[in-house]
């Protein structure tokens, strides 16, 4: 077996086996890629079956030069996946990343805005334009809804369920989830519904697509980026700010009004709770509040 051909059938693993998004097996490819690039300049040819752990580790110790151990610890975490399948189909007897330790990190706490920042952003919005209507409505529902960017661009207007107070989401692996659309982001969304999406000339295939550029066609991730950062240049917002930034606000804001850790993974789409606990950290706060509240001795 050589690398190209290990190579697309793991990436067909990853999409019919795991159900992973198509971003998700480009970033696990990359990192077998770089593996594989490696071996090419330093002329070892060595298939995927017969590499060995010294070689592995080599490879990791020169990228360790270049990068972060953030970025070293994700590499190492797509190594070890990609032949972990490679024991899985029977190809090899051993995972030869098994004795390779990943660089110890501390957990990045995500950046937040506070209601009054989030506020100022919105209120920069220029709605004497035909996109300020629909820029409006794509922050109201960032920060309402909690979505990904990749969630929010795929948004459909048959996902839309306003009578019931929801709104369908299909986020990582194609799942899809149920979250609460509250009445002022529904507010806003049918303003650009009826006063700007009605007027524009739709591509063929967009139809259903909730969120479209001038063209008639489904917005980009980057132009969301773009969108944001704009606004945040206009009001002199000295944080670095993505759409996630929205995401992360939703939680935390959330989470220091009494919600449930519980209710809070679910609208997020979090598979573990692990990975929604990291709001707490934000807002220790938080944390005195339900003991001084349900402890026994308070």
């Amino acid at each position: 077996m050589n690398w190209q051909n290990a190579l697309k059938d793991y990436q067909l693993y990853l999409k019919i086996e795991r159900g992973l998004s198509k971003n998700s097996i480009e970033n696990y490819a990359l990192d077998v890629k770089k593996l594989i690039s490696y071996l090419e300049i330093n002329n070892m040819s060595i298939s995927p079956i017969k590499i060995t752990p010294d070689i592995i580790q080599q490879f990791i110790y020169e990228v360790a030069k270049n990068v972060n151990a953030r970025s070293q610890s994700r590499l190492i975490s797509g190594l070890r996946s990609f032949f972990s399948y490679l024991v899985f189909e029977d190809y090899r007897a051993s995972n030869p990343l098994e004795l390779i330790e990943s660089p110890k990190i501390g957990r990045k706490l995500p950046d937040t805005l506070s209601e009054e920042e989030i506020d100022s952003l919105i209120c920069a919005i220029d709605l004497s334009k035909p996109e300020g209507e629909r820029n409006r409505a794509i922050l109201e529902t960032l920060y309402g809804c909690g979505l990904r960017v990749s969630e929010l661009i795929n948004l459909k207007l048959s996902d839309l369920f306003f009578d019931e107070g929801f709104i369908k989401v299909t986020g990582k692996g194609d799942k899809q989830r149920f979250v609460p659309i509250v009445e002022i982001t529904q507010k806003f969304i049918n303003i650009y519904r009826t006063e700007i999406r009605n007027h524009i000339n739709i591509q063929a295939g967009f139809e259903d697509t909730l969120f479209l550029n001038r063209r008639g066609k489904q917005l980009t991730r980057a132009m969301i980026f773009t969108i944001i950062k704009q606004l945040a240049e206009k009001i002199g917002l000295k944080k670095s700010i993505s759409p996630h930034t929205f995401r992360h606000s939703f939680a935390t804001h959330l989470l220091q009004n009494d919600a449930d850790l519980r209710s809070i993974q679910l609208m997020l789409g979090h598979e573990s709770i692990t990975t929604t606990e990291i709001y707490v950290h934000l807002d220790k706060s938080h944390l005195t509040k339900v003991v001084e509240k349900f402890h026994p001795r308070k």
